[in-house]
């Protein structure tokens, strides 16, 4: 058991968080800098701030650095309670950029990829060498290209860690315990919906659960309602890090972690009942099982943001957070 499924699933997941380290921090350096400039000046509006923010989180591909970034924003009163609900529903969108991109299955590209990426950013890592006595606009125009490279270069890490992860996918179809798993689900997906939600509260990463059920579902392991119940769980398990971010600060970023919990929460109880629809809906876009999960992450995050959207334009939320203790300003003010 040891050899067939843990150990290619933790080597898996070891990969695919490096690969989304390395992502995130390379876009981060890219972007990251002058991303709480554009929050404050693209959110005149809870819509524009949705569509900004998931442009944005799907730009860094880390909904966690948006997260706390508004955190910081509201902390500092720099943004209305407004504007911060319309980031968090835009976050949610952005997220699913990923998983889209594993449903399309192109993990056999990985290495290819893998192997150009390198060799682009360590030839501009040449280049920059030997332009240091170049103009600044020159240096950053370089480091930004590096940065690209090391991007796409994660973004392979990542495919490679979810065909290692494919690898299980056989042994348990023979394993009692995942049976007996699959067995509870079939007669309640609430039980698929707790796992999504255990899993990524556990490992902080909705994205490593949503990639594992695409995996699962496309190699025929897993039933796609089951997936898909995972999907919406980890969609509300994800809402962790927003309060261990708020946790020990200000109230303003309270609110808006209480408010992330809530709208997730929200949107978990509206669709757990529809998964069928839900199913239906996204085997309509795709016959590929794994796609279909995708794709019904994607319905989920984006008919949800659109339903809560109008929620933040009600005059309570006009106001800016009060004025607090001096320690909850944040760096990003």
């Amino acid at each position: 058991m040891f050899r067939e499924v843990v150990f290619p699933l933790l080597y898996g997941l070891v990969i695919f968080f490096a690969g989304m380290k390395v992502m995130e921090m390379s876009l981060q350096r890219m972007a990251g800098p002058m991303l709480a400039g554009w929050l404050n000046r693209a959110t005149s509006a809870p819509w524009k701030g949705m569509a900004f923010s998931a442009g944005a989180t799907a730009l860094l591909q880390s909904s966690t650095a948006v997260t706390v970034l508004t955190i910081g924003l509201a902390n500092a009163r720099i943004i209305t309670y407004g504007r911060t609900l319309g980031i968090i529903l835009g976050t949610n969108i952005g997220t699913c950029l990923t998983t889209e991109l594993v449903g399309l299955q192109i993990g056999r590209a990985a290495l290819p990829l893998l192997v150009l990426s390198l060799l682009g950013w360590a030839t501009f890592v040449v280049l920059a060498e030997r332009n240091r006595a170049a103009p600044e606009e020159t240096k950053r125009t370089l480091f930004q290209i590096q940065c690209s490279f090391l991007a796409a270069a994660g973004f392979a890490l990542v495919m490679t860690g979810i065909q290692v992860m494919q690898s299980i996918a056989v042994p348990l179809r023979s394993m009692g315990v995942f049976q007996w798993f699959l067995d509870r689900s079939a007669d309640s997906l609430w039980w698929g919906f707790l796992a999504g939600a255990c899993l990524t509260a556990l490992i902080h990463s909705s994205a490593a659960v949503i990639s594992m059920a695409i995996t699962l579902a496309a190699t025929g392991v897993l039933p796609v309602e089951i997936g898909i119940a995972i999907v919406i769980g980890s969609n509300v398990g994800t809402c962790i890090t927003a309060v261990l971010a708020a946790a020990g600060g200000a109230s303003a970023g309270k609110f808006v972690a209480a408010a992330h919990v809530i709208l997730n929460v929200a949107g978990a109880l509206l669709f757990m009942p529809l998964i069928d629809q839900l199913h239906a809906a996204s085997a309509w876009l795709s016959a590929d099982h794994g796609a279909q999960i995708a794709h019904a992450q994607t319905l989920f995050n984006v008919i949800c943001s659109l339903l809560a959207l109008p929620l933040c334009y009600l005059p309570i939320w006009h106001k800016k957070p009060p004025v607090t203790a001096p320690s909850a300003k944040s760096p990003v003010a």
